[in-house]
Formats: structure tokens, C-alpha cells, sequence
């Protein structure tokens, strides 16, 4: 009786042997993707796609082209702008493309940015030059983007911009 115990035990037990060894390679082959991706984020890359993005944005206001944002910001994107108006995504398209002044230059320069896992900081120096009301005019604003990481690339969530008073602008 205790041969038949063993020989049943060892029956079931190299039945179960293969699904052991295929729960082991399954789990092997999950650990080996999360680390090829952990290994695919390089913090450089990723660092110059956001000024990338960062220089593309002053690109499209430069162009007053708001088709930029409808990609790059996330649909629940909360900004402030220089002087305190809080705004939404659709009502920072509408400032872009907004015909009332006439963008002559818009360049984003002094890009810093910092990644904190799936989430980035980008803050930039904005010099612009436009005409209002027939008015040659020039403005520089800082400006701070919190970026993140989603499955269809960076997005912009939030975003603030502050004017800089003439006696600390650099010349443009």
C-alpha cells in the first residue's frame, strides 16, 4: 500500500511539473519586460524629449497654432496665467489662436528640467515680441510645466506663468 501511495504521489506530482515550470517562465518573462522597460526610460532621453516639447510649444503659440496643445496637453489641464487668470485647456488654445495681437517672435530659452519617475517639472524662460494695437511690444514670463508619463507620451497637466519686471529681463 505505501508503493501505490508513492507511485500516485509521483504520478500527480510530474503531472504538475510542467505548470509549475511555465508559472516559473511566465514569471521570468514578466520580471525580464518590467525591466527592459525600467532599462528603456532613459532619464537623458527623456529629458530632451521635454525640451523638445517645450521648444515645439513656443513653436505653435509663435504660429498661433493651437494644434500642439490639443496633443500635448491632457484634456484636464489647469493653468494660471502671468496674471492670475486660471484657465483650462480649451481656454489656452483660445488664447493662442486669438487674433487680437500679432506674435512677431516667441522663443523659449533656460529650460531646466527635472523627472521624478512618471512625472516631470520643466521650467523655461518665455521672450516674446508682438504688436498690440498698432504697439511694438516685448514681455519676458517664466514659466513652469508639470508634465506626465502616459502610455501615448508626455503630457502637460498643469501649468504656470509668472512676467518678469523689466529691470530683471534679459535682453531679447
Amino acid at each position: 500500500m505505501t508503493r501505490m501511495v508513492w507511485i500516485t504521489a509521483l504520478a500527480i506530482g510530474l503531472t504538475l511539473a510542467p505548470s509549475f515550470q511555465s508559472q516559473d517562465a511566465s514569471r521570468e518573462a514578466c520580471i525580464q519586460r518590467c525591466v527592459r522597460n525600467a532599462e528603456f526610460k532613459d532619464p537623458e532621453a527623456q529629458t530632451q524629449e521635454i525640451i523638445s516639447l517645450e521648444k515645439e510649444a513656443a513653436r505653435a503659440i509663435q504660429l498661433s497654432n493651437g494644434t500642439f496643445f490639443y496633443r500635448v496637453y491632457s484634456d484636464d489641464f489647469s493653468g494660471t496665467l502671468s496674471h492670475g487668470q486660471q484657465i483650462n485647456k480649451a481656454q489656452w488654445i483660445a488664447t493662442i489662436e486669438s487674433p487680437s495681437f500679432k506674435r512677431e517672435s516667441f522663443n523659449a530659452s533656460d529650460i531646466k528640467v527635472r523627472i521624478f519617475e512618471d512625472t516631470a517639472i520643466a521650467t523655461c524662460l518665455w521672450s516674446a515680441r508682438f504688436i498690440v494695437n498698432g504697439q511694438h511690444v516685448s514681455s519676458q514670463i517664466r514659466v513652469l510645466h508639470v508634465y506626465i508619463d502616459t502610455p501615448h507620451g508626455w503630457h502637460v497637466i498643469a501649468g504656470q506663468t509668472t512676467n518678469l519686471p523689466p529691470d530683471v529681463q534679459q535682453p531679447l
